[in-house]
């Protein structure tokens, strides 16, 4: 088995940046879900049922790493209102440690683990609810190809919560996640609204001595660094589209450095093209709709680039800022080529490709998900197509400039069009019905089998597209 490698990185950021703080003293612990995968990568396969319980119901401190939980302190807009008031509510960091696999920094922090001095008058609570949602949504999203947290472990807390968006009394649980950075844009935005540039380019530092090194010789390292963070979230911009994802509250507390998408309230997922798709019922202006989540994100990287200028000037820091939309258009055609298993050509046809497919999907209102899902391989799946319960409208006038266009791509390495899932009628969706059903049976009878088998057709579904930890 591999050795679990413990690590204390951000400790060593001090107390102007984290506070120690203390789980919540549960009544109950009950283990619900856990990532044997990523516990098998990172040297964590072989603890018992208690062990589980224990670290992560309990939060005793795994060996070697923190010794406290930390909360982190950070400010960041909500729905573009600067909020000075944030910070780790309801969740901290409990332990770090190292991939032995890549090599990077892994960080495991939670949600529902108690009241911290960033609570606001919350309870620091999640609901059993919520819990699931996050685990439905990362295992989803991974098997998309969506560079994701990974619910590492669920634990139902035994107590009862009272919510104005759910029906109350319900239960309760504590998630822990695992991802590559608890550092978020709002953490630089706390530091620039002090006006604390020392701590500012303390916190430059250690993003790129832990996320970053490559950057550590660059001339302008805040420059440098722009860029890449850049780079990274306009490719998650593009990964979200390609799976018709809509995140729904992408505050700018709620975006990473490391351009790793976490965190998931009120997500969902497309039935049919949509830009004005949204996910949140409070979003009442559509501000995060599906359609505009690629200029939300622009504008949340416009704030943190204003966050580094005391490190740099406007006249470098721009033009890092302005590369995200030729990332942003140059990923995209790539994102979704890679999802319909076709190799790219150039840019100039990918992008003519997807426009028409697009222009396509927007017209027919075709279930998003079965059309990628028919036609991966492109020309290969012409009879599954033809059998899809969309047949129909792929027979049709419309789909002729896409069938046209999608003949010059032939098929990616990885197309896998023998595997089983493939033969199915239908792919597996997690549109909100589907997700509400999920939550009935267990609200209603305690009944976990149709959450363990959709887990169980994910899995498939992710063996089938080739995607590994």
């Amino acid at each position: 088995m591999t050795q679990f490698q413990p690590a204390i990185t951000h400790q060593t950021l001090g107390s102007d940046f984290v506070d120690e703080v203390d789980p919540a003293d549960f009544p109950k612990a009950v283990l619900r879900h856990r990532d044997w995968r990523w516990a098998e990568r990172i040297g964590l396969g072989g603890l018992s049922d208690d062990d589980w319980v224990a670290h992560f119901g309990r939060f005793t401190p795994l060996p070697g790493s923190l010794p406290r939980p930390l909360a982190l302190r950070y400010h960041g807009h909500q729905f573009r209102s600067y909020n000075p008031e944030l910070g780790d509510g309801r969740g901290f960091l409990f332990a770090q440690c190292i991939d032995p696999v890549d090599g990077r920094l892994l960080d495991l922090g939670t949600k529902g683990s108690g009241k911290t001095p960033w609570s606001r008058g919350g309870d620091g609570r999640l609901t059993l609810k919520g819990g699931v949602r996050e685990v439905l949504a990362t295992e989803m999203l991974e098997a998309l190809g969506v560079y994701t947290s990974k619910s590492f472990c669920l634990v139902e807390t035994g107590e009862q919560l009272w919510r104005g968006d759910e029906p109350s009394p319900t239960r309760s649980s504590v998630l822990t996640r695992l991802s590559h950075s608890h550092i978020r844009i709002g953490t630089f935005q706390r530091l620039a609204y002090l006006e604390d540039t020392d701590n500012l380019g303390k916190l430059l530092d250690y993003c790129i001595a832990q996320y970053y090194p490559a950057l550590a010789d660059a001339e302008d390292r805040a420059v440098a660094f722009l860029e890449t963070v850049v780079a990274n979230v306009a490719r998650l911009g593009a990964q979200w589209t390609a799976a018709g994802f809509v995140h729904g509250v992408l505050n700018t507390d709620n975006i990473n450095i490391t351009g790793e998408s976490f965190d998931y309230g009120p997500w969902r997922f497309l039935p049919h093209y949509d830009p004005d798709f949204t996910a949140a019922y409070f979003d009442e202006t559509g501000l995060y709709s599906f359609g505009r989540q690629p200029d939300t994100l622009a504008w949340n990287l416009t704030r943190l680039a204003e966050c580094l200028l005391p490190l740099s000037s406007i006249e470098k820091l721009e033009p890092a800022l302005n590369s995200v939309w030729p990332v942003f258009r140059a990923e995209l055609p790539r994102q979704m080529l890679r999802r319909l298993g076709l190799k790219p050509r150039d840019v100039q046809q990918d992008g003519a490709f997807v426009t028409t497919l697009f222009g396509f999907l927007s017209e027919s209102q075709a279930p998003y998900e079965q059309f990628f899902f028919d036609w991966r391989g492109g020309a290969l799946s012409a009879g599954r197509a033809a059998n899809s319960p969309s047949a129909a409208l792929y027979a049709g006038e419309a789909f002729r400039p896409v069938a046209d266009l999608m003949e010059g791509f032939g098929p990616s390495d990885d197309v896998n069009l023998d595997h089983p899932y493939f033969a199915r009628e239908r792919p597996r969706t997690m549109l909100i019905d589907e997700v509400e059903a999920i939550w009935a049976a267990i609200a209603e009878r305690d009944d976990w089998s149709l959450f363990e088998n959709t887990l169980s057709e994910i899995a498939q579904m992710r063996d089938a597209y080739g995607i590994t930890p």
